[in-house]
């Protein structure tokens, strides 16, 4: 990755920074271990060189200042030397990766004669904003330091893992929001230090010179021309931090991100990561919408430079506790339950399943390294000091969630808890010390139950209402509770085969051919999906991928729309392309809503109608009997919605060999 190089700015301490209209920028808790995760990810997987890396960091520590000196502070004047930095460092041709977690703001604009009196600056937040003294880095500057890289033909990638116009958060959840509700208008210095006010109005309003007016759906830049982009939210949501593996916070696109990118193959395409994103995202908090905009179809880093494996080596073996210590830890993103399989020292080919010596379980995470327990172990080989472990793409699907009840009144917060205890049928249970908060359950003004995502936002279209004094009302919301689990089972189930996942395209195209993801009632909707193999041998069952299209409604249903018959797939050749033809509608009193298309490309044959579900409070849909199933995926996919399964956690493991299937996934929204 010699042409590669990167700017990391992350914020968790803002220093005493109340505004004038009595809002301040809390401190964060995920935003500097999101970078730390993002740097072990460039230096350990893409050996990155350390010297390629720009970085500036604001720890939080008991004092009101950061651990780091300032010289590594991200202020406004650090954070624009260090992009004028790399666009020095880096050549025509290379690569630019920038990664900001922190804090997004809105404040008065400083350039009224080029957005309007009235008009918002979007802008990074610096660590020490409270000084009245301090500049906001604004998207006007922010627009030229990236057309700067972009006429110096760079190839650029910038994640902004923040937003600007949060709002509290509710209830016991865990999540926070990375950004404010109120706009700033504290009158600040409007000189810059990016370029003068006339080099910055040229770029504004692009090269014919006419104002450019027309602003992206993330509310931070411009349409995005020459590089790739990804934003948190859309500029009327919240981005979050959150502790999704229950110890440490990091921000929901970092996150997944980062999670997407290990299980990556050489060719993966940035559309194929936001897919996934956006799908692993809203299986948390249905109101961040991840925005991808830019050239989404450049192949991630080059197409040729993501290292396929992460091999560390063993460094300890634990003979009677059966367990290894590797050299890998928390700052390289290893969790609970990673999995390595274990090779000889000097191994080179790690595609060869049958070369391993065992595979191990993470069951201690420490710092820089990790315990883990050895399974599987070849009878015939011995694991030893210095031999290779690597990391297997594994996705662990927690199919039990955890409900928080967040009401005033002591009897109806008994009566709500003892029905999750008694009824919750092993899909859901009460949030504690080991289980974390993925629902929350609370009583509005209108004495109506309602159902909370982790940051207190409500749920939409849980309907009808559920008065507090309806008979059974505890446990119609412990039915809706495992409903919502069981939909979102499904949303986030994903093993991304990097073989199989590039030989499957889906595109969704409006009635004039144009790429599309939102529209109105009545639009035509073309969903298009092709198997981009190349034609090869006549009738080579290797090449045919056996689609099938699930449906995830907004009235949290789930149906199979293709084939019509439930339980069928359609086979697609090689270099054939199959067309869903479709209405756009909204259901009756809907103003919006956002259907999920869930296409699963097998190569063999399996069903998935274990996976439907009817709408929302509708009785059960019938379904076939789940005994003497053959077929290992359908195994795995019945237990995802059977209340009779004894387990409630899968891992789903995409070993060095093509394990045969894989899922894509597009949200259509109708507005």
């Amino acid at each position: 990755m010699s042409n590669l190089y990167a700017l990391l700015i992350g914020i968790d301490c803002y220093l005493p920074n109340r505004l004038p209209e009595g809002g301040y920028y809390p401190n964060l808790s995920g935003c500097v271990r999101d970078i730390t995760h993002v740097e072990a990810y460039l230096t350990e997987r893409l050996q990155l060189p350390t010297d390629h890396i720009l970085k500036l960091t604001a720890s939080k520590t008991n004092s009101t200042q950061p651990a780091e000196p300032q010289d590594q502070w991200p202020t406004y004047e650090n954070m624009v030397a260090k992009f004028k930095q790399l666009t020095a460092m880096a050549q025509p041709g290379d690569q630019v990766y920038v990664h900001y977690s922190g804090h997004g703001g809105r404040a008065t604009t400083i350039y009224p004669d080029l957005k309007g009196q009235d008009a918002l600056d979007e802008a990074l937040v610096p660590v020490d904003i409270g000084s009245p003294g301090t500049r906001y880095l604004r998207d006007v500057e922010m627009h030229k330091l990236i057309q700067d890289m972009v006429d110096k033909k760079l190839v650029l990638t910038v994640v902004l893992d923040s937003c600007h116009s949060g709002s509290a958060t509710r209830g016991v959840g865990d999540a926070v929001a990375r950004g404010i509700s109120e706009v700033d208008k504290t009158p600040r210095p409007t000189d810059s230090l990016v370029a003068s006010s006339a080099e910055l109005l040229a770029a504004w309003q692009g090269a014919g010179g006419a104002a450019r007016a027309v602003q992206s759906t993330s509310g931070w830049l411009l349409e995005p021309q020459g590089y790739t982009f990804f934003a948190a939210c859309r500029a009327s949501e919240s981005a979050y931090e959150y502790p999704f593996d229950g110890r440490e916070s990091n921000g929901a696109l970092t996150y997944w991100l980062l999670d997407s990118l290990r299980q990556a193959g050489a060719n993966f395409s940035y559309k194929m990561l936001y897919d996934r994103i956006l799908g692993k995202v809203h299986g948390r908090f249905d109101q961040q919408t991840p925005q991808l905009q830019g050239d989404g179809n450049r192949s991630v880093f080059g197409s040729d430079q993501i290292q396929p494996y992460y091999a560390v080596p063993v460094l300890a073996i634990d003979g009677p506790g059966g367990r290894v210590r590797l050299n890998a830890g928390q700052v390289h993103g290893i969790q609970m339950g990673a999995q390595f399989a274990l090779y000889p020292n000097g191994t080179t080919n790690f595609s060869r399943a049958d070369g391993q010596l065992a595979l191990a379980d993470v069951t201690q995470v420490n710092a820089v390294d990790c315990w883990a327990k050895l399974e599987e172990q070849n009878s015939q080989a011995k694991v030893e000091e210095g031999a290779q472990a690597v990391l297997l793409n594994t996705a662990n699907v927690r199919l039990q969630q955890g409900v928080a009840v967040v009401i005033d009144d002591a009897a109806l917060k008994q009566a709500l808890e003892t029905a999750i205890n008694t009824a919750g049928k092993g899909f859901v249970a009460l949030a504690g010390a080991d289980v974390a908060v993925d629902f929350q359950v609370a009583v509005n003004a209108q004495n109506e139950y309602e159902i909370w995502d982790p940051a207190g936002k409500a749920i939409a279209n849980l309907r009808p209402a559920v008065l507090v004094s309806a008979p059974d009302a505890a446990t119609k919301i412990v039915q809706r509770l495992i409903h919502l689990t069981k939909y979102r089972n499904v949303q986030t189930l994903d093993v991304p085969d990097p073989s199989l996942r590039q030989k499957l395209k889906v595109e969704v195209v409006n009635a004039n051919e144009a790429e599309a993801s939102s529209f109105h009632p009545g639009d035509k909707v073309k969903v298009k999906i092709t198997n981009t193999q190349s034609p090869g041998a006549i009738n080579d069952p290797a090449l045919i991928l056996n689609i099938t299209v699930l449906d995830l409604g907004s009235d949290w249903g789930i149906t199979q729309i293709y084939p019509a018959a439930a339980g069928s797939f359609e086979p697609v050749d090689p270099g054939e392309t199959k067309t869903l033809a479709l209405d756009a509608y909204l259901p009756e009193g809907y103003k919006e809503s956002v259907d999920t298309l869930k296409i699963f490309a097998t190569q063999a044959t399996t069903q998935f109608q274990w996976l439907a579900l009817p709408a929302l409070d509708q009785p059960p849909l019938p379904t076939a009997t789940r005994k003497g199933i053959g077929d290992p995926l359908a195994q795995m996919l019945a237990i995802i919605t059977d209340e009779t399964a004894t387990t409630r956690a899968l891992r789903l493991t995409n070993a060095p060999q093509d394990i045969g299937w894989t899922v894509a996934q597009v949200e259509l929204r109708v507005q």
